[in-house]
């Protein structure tokens, strides 16, 4: 395994892997094309803790799994592996923490799990909020400005910031998104407290192998496509695509979840490896 500190990302081969091509400026119009372009490129998926794993958030083994395999990963890898390569474009990233809302019942309070980010473009007052790796069809598929009130349309998506209240001593954040029925629904909360990349890897190891983590055993994918929304979860298949239509099915066994993933979502196992049951 080969320590960050010694791996400069392959920029040129991270750039082909997602589709992206242009002038590599540390600009808005750069952060949002490449940050589209890694939402649409790169699927959602947590095998490895399904197979028994905890995937490695070292910069050699995810630019190895989602670069340069047809592989995908969760939180930790995707925003990881964007952070990365936006540093080489010239932003300024700094990691954040949240805690997922989108779900949750009145009164919950969960764990602060989900990697974002604040990226700082050079001669703009207002940084944004970046995070190609949150599973759901909320998702944010450009960065949105970090400002309170600040809406995106990032077709066919819509988003939203707002100030929360809470009894901490920094502002909390509450990214939404706007729902089939007009409504904006929660996704997750945040404040700007840094976080560092040791922090990641203690929340990782405890996402992927605490038995009450539903990634430790039921399968997630997701991919965007320029038509709809392809979810997977266990064995139930969803698509919805971008006008509402949706089609949900039951996959009938590992065989066949193995070929969905396969042609659905550009996704094959490691060589040797079997889905459970």
């Amino acid at each position: 395994m080969t320590s960050d500190r010694e791996h400069v990302l392959d920029l040129d081969a991270y750039l082909a892997r997602i589709g992206w091509s242009g002038e590599r400026r540390p600009t808005v119009a750069v952060l949002r094309s490449v940050h589209r372009a890694h939402a649409l490129g790169i699927p959602f998926e947590n095998l490895d803790p399904v197979l028994g794993t905890v995937p490695s958030l070292d910069l050699a083994d995810l630019e190895a799994k989602l670069v340069r395999s047809e592989r995908g990963g969760y939180c930790y890898e995707h925003n990881t592996l964007l952070a990365a390569a936006l540093r080489a474009l010239g932003f300024e990233v700094t990691l954040l923490c949240a805690r997922v809302v989108l779900g949750a019942g009145p009164g919950d309070v969960r764990p602060r799990t989900h990697m974002l980010m604040r990226v700082g473009v050079p001669g703009e007052p207002t940084p944004y909020l970046a995070d190609v790796g949150f599973g759901a069809a909320g998702s944010l598929l450009e960065p949105i400005p970090l400002a309170a009130g600040a809406e995106l349309y990032d077709t066919p998506r819509r988003h939203r910031l707002v100030h929360t209240t809470h009894d901490g001593p920094l502002e909390l954040w509450e990214l939404q998104a706007r729902a089939g029925d007009g409504a904006w629904q929660g996704q997750y909360a945040f404040t700007v407290e840094p976080f560092e990349a040791p922090d990641f890897e203690v929340i990782n190891w405890h996402i992927a192998t605490n038995p009450r983590s539903p990634f430790e055993h039921l399968l997630y994918v997701q991919r965007t496509t320029p038509d709809a929304h392809l979810s997977l979860a266990g064995r139930t298949l969803v698509v919805t695509d971008h006008d509402g239509g949706r089609e949900e099915r039951e996959l009938s066994d590992a065989a066949e979840t193995v070929r969905v993933l396969a042609d659905t979502f550009a996704i094959r196992l490691p060589e040797g490896a079997r889905l459970p049951g």
